[in-house]
C-alpha cells in the first residue's frame, strides 16, 4: 500500500519507519526542505530507541521516502495520514489546528 505522512516529526517520521519497515511504501511530507534534504543523508532528527535504524534500513529498500511535495508524494496514495503539530489553545480549551488547515 503507498502511504502519505503529512509531518515528519515524532509522530509522522516513527509511524513512517513503522509502516515502511511493515513492508508497505511511506512517504513523508514535510514543510522545511533542510529537514528533508538531513533526512535523505540519514540523519534521524529524534530520539526513539531503534528509530535511526529502522529509518535508514527502509530507506535503503526504498520503502520510506521524503519530499517537501504534497501533490507529489499523493498521486497513488492509499491512505494519507496527518501528523502535524497541534498544540493546546489552553485559554479557549481546544487544540490550534493552524497546521492541519
Amino acid at each position: 500500500m503507498r502511504i502519505v505522512m503529512v509531518g515528519a516529526g515524532y509522530v509522522g517520521l516513527v509511524s513512517g519507519a513503522c509502516l515502511a519497515d511493515f513492508g508497505h511504501e511511506v512517504v513523508c511530507v514535510e514543510v522545511d526542505d533542510k529537514k528533508v534534504a538531513s533526512l535523505r543523508e540519514g540523519r534521524v532528527p529524534i530520539y526513539e530507541p531503534g528509530l535511526s535504524e529502522l529509518a535508514l534500513a527502509n530507506q535503503a529498500a526504498g520503502r520510506l521516502s521524503f519530499t517537501t511535495s504534497l501533490k507529489e508524494a499523493g498521486r497513488g496514495a492509499q491512505a494519507i495520514f496527518i501528523a502535524v503539530g497541534t498544540p493546546s489553545l489552553a485559554e479557549v480549551g481546544s487544540a490550534d489546528m493552524h497546521f492541519v488547515h
